[in-house]
Order: structure tokens, then C-alpha cells, then sequence
């Protein structure tokens, strides 16, 4: 069988994962990515930059431009390439962490509160850098309290700490989501100590990297429409509103 040659733009939360299936497919991939903190700038910057990251793609070079994303808050929302797209149908990350919509959706539905950890985002967390100007960023998340009281003052610094932490108060569990990748002792018990600061209850669940790899091994007559939505040129991605989570604009 014929290989097939594609872009891949992804999310960096993702790297080992997707490092791993690109090894492992049939396909080559060039690869690249983009920093964890693109979530944290809200949906319109998040649109715009990875426009930027489609456009900026060769015309004619590839096959297809694989997104290593779901909606993600709308994070994809309009997104149209010259060259055909093709996108897991998943909520966000933790979809492609679980190996499927479904497996996503029955955990959510099973355990309402879940706050999600993987390798990859602990690692990310730790080398965010801080200018690259999330919102979380912004406002300290990261920081320790001596670093923010010299940059804004004790008494912010106290604010800011209150309000960091008071973000989320609907969370009461951590589930770390062991993909087998890095560290996992190390992050395990960092995720075990941070539900413990919290008094959340600590899970760990089973990564699924199929989803991951059914993604950069496939080609048009392998992808799983339930799974995976292909947009033709100039086409745009909007959201379904139902279970299949995207569509094409105007189908």
C-alpha cells in the first residue's frame, strides 16, 4: 500500500503521543506543534492562530492536514485549509487520551467533576512559559507567591492567589489518564499531591492511543466517519451540536 504524506498541526499536551503513533504508522508526518496555553486565549485567538498554522501550510505539498485537536471550546470553529482537513471527532483532548468520544462521554456522565491529568499536560504545565501570554499567565497561574508579590504587590499577590484557586470549585476529583509515556511514577504522585491539596478523590484511568494512531495511519478509506471528520478544500468545520460533535459548514 501506497504511503500517504501529511501535515500534522497538534496540540503540545500531545507530544509524546503523537511521537509515538508517528513512529509506529505507515505514513509519513511532518509534525507540527503548538504551545499547550493556546486554549487559555479564548476562541477567537485560538481560531486565529491556527489559521495561521493552516495557511502558512505548502499548497499541493500534502495529501491532507491532520488537526491533533477536538472543539476544544470552539478552538477549531471556521477553521478551512486549501488542502483537505481532516479532524477527530472528539469533545477536546481528553477524547484522544481515552481513545474515543464514547469512552469520554460515559466517563463525564459517570463521574460529573473530574478534573483531567495526563504526563503530557503536567509537563507542559511545568515549562509553560510565561510569555506566552495566556490568560492564566497573565494573572500568575504558575508562579509561587514570592515571584508575585515582586511583581505586583503582597496584597495583590494575596488576590490573586484566592482567585487562581477559586477556579475550580466545581472539581472534585483528579483522574490521571496513564498513557504509559514519561514519567508515570513521577506524575502520578504529582497528580496524587495536587487532589490531596485539594481534597479531591485521586483516579487513574488507562490511556487509549488508538484514536491517536487511527488518525495519522489512516487515509480517506480508512477513516472512521463516527470518529474522524474529513473537510474537503475551503471547506470549514463548525460545530454539530449533537454526537458527532463537528460537521462541515452548511451539511
Amino acid at each position: 500500500m501506497q504511503k500517504k504524506y501529511y501535515k500534522l498541526i497538534a496540540c503540545e499536551v500531545l507530544f509524546r503521543e503523537i511521537c509515538a503513533a508517528a513512529v509506529n504508522c505507515k505514513n509519513i508526518i511532518d509534525v507540527d506543534f503548538v504551545f499547550r496555553g493556546l486554549h487559555d486565549l479564548g476562541e477567537e485567538k485560538m481560531v486565529a492562530k491556527l489559521q495561521a498554522e493552516l495557511d502558512a501550510v505548502e499548497p499541493n505539498k500534502y495529501e491532507a492536514i491532520l488537526l491533533g485537536y477536538g472543539l476544544c471550546n470552539n478552538g477549531i470553529r471556521g477553521l478551512h485549509s486549501h488542502t483537505t482537513i481532516v479532524v477527530p471527532k472528539a469533545h477536546d483532548c481528553i477524547s484522544l487520551f481515552l481513545g474515543s468520544k464514547e469512552k469520554y462521554r460515559k466517563y463525564f456522565d459517570e463521574n460529573p467533576g473530574s478534573y483531567f491529568k495526563t504526563s503530557g499536560w503536567l509537563e507542559r504545565e511545568r515549562n509553560t512559559d510565561a510569555s506566552e501570554g495566556t490568560i492564566l499567565n497573565q494573572m500568575g497561574y504558575g508562579m509561587d507567591r514570592q515571584k508575585l508579590i515582586e511583581l505586583y504587590g503582597e496584597e495583590n499577590a494575596e488576590y490573586l492567589e484566592e482567585m487562581i484557586g477559586d477556579m475550580t470549585p466545581h472539581y472534585k476529583k483528579m483522574t490521571y489518564i496513564n498513557m504509559g509515556f514519561g514519567m508515570v511514577e513521577n506524575d502520578r504522585e504529582e497528580a496524587k499531591r495536587m487532589a490531596n491539596e485539594k481534597n479531591w478523590e485521586f483516579e487513574e484511568l488507562e490511556g487509549d492511543n488508538s484514536l491517536v494512531f487511527r488518525l495519522l495511519n489512516g487515509n480517506e478509506s480508512e477513516w472512521n466517519p463516527n470518529e474522524f471528520l474529513v473537510i474537503p478544500p475551503e471547506n470549514t468545520i463548525e460545530p454539530s451540536y449533537d454526537e458527532d460533535i463537528i460537521k462541515i459548514s452548511g451539511r
